[in-house]
């Protein structure tokens, strides 16, 4: 039998290769989207077994039994060499009765993630398993919570790509319409996409993520400000939703003017009875001015059973549960909004293409998935021709229509380098062309377009310059004046013939 101190050493090595293990897994460059979830799941793994090991050594450490203390004091007692030989003694017979026991070391059980990690496509570990709308994490798939969605009742009718953008928007459904059916719908969109982000991100914490929701849940309920549940008035007429004000009244003989029909809708409205004549509508809805519902008599109700205070209590925590479980939803929409922005593209591809043109999608994207290795490599590119959205080099013939060959060359810009005129021509209105010119104290204007070199964009200011100061008005030029006989002159030549005497 393995000792107390040999099973908290396994385990503090146990631990410590996990902390290295998690590291290695960090620390390793993911080049795929299979390969991230892959990796995420292993180091959920990972993280697991050290959490269990680390309790494991905790109760060790704790001691409550004693026996780790009687252990020590065993080995460091009068009789230590009795005690080892007698630990000896049992290992001895341990092997006599098991000659073939092969002890495996705990290395053996972390080398199988160092491979898994090393060569990801040769991993043939089922980690998560996902539907094949999911795309192995990449898209939702709401068909089903959908197919609820449009069975509820007064929901307008949508299609699914519609769905996909306004399934978190509950605020916009009728309060009147959240009833049990409703709340059912919830819950299964609640637990798909749960059940997504522990698949798509197993390391994240949806428990400490719904106890954050409930906290801020709380507070916007109470305060009335949770969206698509306001807080309800005092008032019995305004609690209930009746649309007939009484603060304009104040007798009953005023409310009468309205007349049967009037008062009838008023009383159904807050439930109440509506039977009798004019005098007694008018008493009896009179009645309910400035009070709640609560502190009506039963006796005034249709159905007393039906509008008692324990009722009433029930329904606003039937309220509260529905608003609760759309704040989950909230905040879970919130986590796949990635994977939801995604899956909205996708569904706007395959609905704009044919039914063949699907099916060699769905070909490639099996042809791809299994060929990720070869999809990792450094592409074959001995011209250094620029990548394309796809990584790989753009075609030769594209590279030479667009200019790409021939580079220009900014002084300006700190001798940077641009490929093709249009690039070139481009960089004139970008930032770093403005922040050369301001550090030369040139204004960018389009005086200046095409110029790279510094001397030639002083030489040019300078010249702008003296031609903007010949252009500036000037006193003695520009300044005309008209002698007796009504010859203009300017200023100048006027106070020279003055001088003179001449005029």
């Amino acid at each position: 039998m393995e000792s107390l101190l040999e099973q908290q050493r396994r385990l503090h090595e146990e631990r410590e290769r996990s902390m290295e293990s998690m590291v290695k897994e960090i620390l390793q460059k993911k080049s795929t989207h299979n390969e991230q979830i892959n990796s995420d799941h292993r180091l959920k793994m990972i993280r697991d077994n050290y959490m269990t090991v680390s309790d494991k050594l905790h109760d060790l450490y704790t001691d409550k039994d004693g026996l780790r203390k009687e252990e020590i004091q065993a080995l460091s007692g009068p009789n230590e060499f009795q005690e080892f030989y007698h630990r000896l003694k049992q290992i001895r017979d341990f092997h006599k009765r098991h000659p073939n026991e092969v002890a495996m070391p705990i290395s053996s059980e972390f080398q199988k993630f160092d491979i898994a990690r090393e060569n990801p496509t040769e991993d043939e570990t089922v980690y998560v398993e996902f539907r094949d709308e999911e795309g192995y994490g990449r898209y939702l798939d709401l068909h089903h919570c959908y197919d609820k969605y449009i069975n509820l009742k007064n929901i307008e009718k949508i299609d699914y790509l519609t769905y996909l953008t306004v399934f978190d928007r509950l605020f916009d459904i009728p309060k009147d319409s959240k009833n049990a059916e409703y709340k059912r719908y919830l819950l299964s969109l609640i637990s798909y996409l749960k059940e997504f982000c522990n698949k798509v991100m197993p390391l994240a914490d949806l428990d400490e993520e719904f106890e954050k929701v409930d906290v801020e849940f709380v507070d916007q309920w109470e305060t009335g400000t949770f969206p698509g549940w306001p807080k309800e008035q005092a008032g019995a007429l305004s609690h209930a939703g009746a649309h007939l004000d009484l603060s304009a009244f104040s007798s009953p003989e005023e409310l009468a003017s309205l007349g049967l029909d009037r008062l009838k809708s008023a009383l159904q409205a807050l439930g109440l009875k509506c039977g009798g004549t004019l005098e007694e509508r008018s008493k009896r809805l009179f009645h309910t001015k400035g009070k709640s519902l609560e502190s009506l008599e039963i006796s005034v109700f249709v159905k007393a059973k039906s509008h008692g205070k324990g009722t009433k209590k029930d329904s606003a925590e039937k309220q509260r549960d529905i608003g609760l479980l759309e704040a989950k939803a909230y905040r879970l929409s919130e986590l796949v909004g990635e994977q939801r922005v995604a899956t909205r593209e996708n569904v706007q591809r395959k609905q704009a293409r044919t039914e063949a043109e699907r099916e060699d999608e769905d070909e490639i994207l099996s042809e791809d998935d299994s060929d990720d290795d070869e999809d990792t490599d450094i592409p074959y590119n001995p011209k250094n021709l620029p990548l394309g959205w796809d990584g790989k080099p753009i075609p030769y013939w594209l590279y030479k229509l667009h200019g790409l060959n021939i580079t220009y060359s900014c002084e300006i810009c700190g001798n940077q380098t641009y490929r093709g005129p249009k690039a070139f021509q481009r960089h004139f209105a970008e930032w770093r062309h403005a922040h050369g010119m301001r550090c030369l104290g040139i204004p960018n204007t389009a005086h200046f377009a095409n110029v790279t070199e510094i001397a030639d964009a002083k030489a040019l200011w300078a010249k702008l310059q003296e031609k903007n100061q010949k252009q500036r008005w000037q006193p003695e030029e520009d300044e005309e004046f008209e002698d007796s006989i009504g010859n203009v002159l300017n200023r100048k030549t006027y106070e020279d013939m003055k001088k003179e005497g001449i005029l």
